[in-house]
């Protein structure tokens, strides 16, 4: 005698349709729990709607997280507050409200090379995703990269807004490597769009004094680009030595 597969129940079939998984695994386990706590309907109903949200937003999260492209994944409470010779632990905290993206204010990370600018950039980014923001996390010499083969191959309007439209951009490693004019260019293109549209983290190992080194000693790009950035802006500046140098100076 062939076994014959049992039919899937029509709740199943229609909660599958439904696109509701929490609910059609959890139905029957949580209709015992009710049965036994004397839970009224309103209560039963209830705990699969909290799971079903509660997964969707966790999967929405992971989601946003997958998107933004972090290169390893950096919270505020793994950050080594001791290492830094100075840095502003207040202001840096203040700024994990993410007040500053409703504000569409910038926030700059400026200090030496191994002193947690990235780690920092990229804390924020995370809890930005966990709240609900989209955030895209890119290098300023890899979005320079990309644009400039984009506008190559005539892409240039499409390629650009993968940078406009996320809630928040971080720009890592502004200054690490000298840009050409058609680099300054297409980055300042960046910044001007998303003028007190919306908000950029930057991280750079240069002082602003030293920024039109960064942009092929174009002044006047230079400052069109700071006045943008620093018109709403915290700038945390971190002293000290690289803590990637702390297992050999100990």
């Amino acid at each position: 005698m062939t076994d014959q597969q049992l039919p899937e129940p029509p709740l199943d079939r229609n909660l599958k349709y439904l696109k509701l998984p929490f609910m059609r695994e959890q139905h029957d386990p949580l209709a015992q729990q009710a049965a036994k706590g004397n839970w009224s309907h309103e209560d039963y109903l209830e705990k699969l709607a909290d799971g079903e949200a509660a997964l969707r937003k966790d999967r929405s999260t992971q989601r946003r997280i997958k998107m933004a492209r972090f290169p390893v994944i950096k919270t505020i409470d793994a950050f080594n507050w001791t290492w830094p010779k100075k840095i502003n632990r207040l202001q840096v905290q203040q700024l994990f409200r993410l007040q500053f993206i409703e504000q569409s204010a910038n926030v700059i990370f400026l200090g030496g090379v191994g002193l947690g600018k990235t780690h920092l950039a990229s804390a924020l980014g995370y809890e930005a995703c966990l709240k609900g923001y989209t955030v895209l996390f890119a290098t300023a010499i890899d979005v320079i990269n990309t644009l400039s083969a984009a506008q190559a191959a005539g892409r240039m309007k499409q390629e650009l807004k993968k940078y406009i439209r996320p809630s928040l951009l971080i720009l890592d490693e502004l200054g690490f490597l000298p840009i050409d004019k058609t680099g300054a260019d297409l980055l300042f293109q960046v910044i001007s769009q998303r003028y007190e549209q919306g908000p950029i983290v930057i991280t750079s190992n240069r002082a602003f004094k030293d920024w039109p080194e960064i942009f092929n000693n174009d002044s006047t790009l230079t400052s069109a680009i700071l006045d943008r950035l620093l018109h709403h802006a915290d700038t945390i500046l971190i002293q000290g030595k690289s803590y990637r140098m702390k297992e050999q100076i100990d």
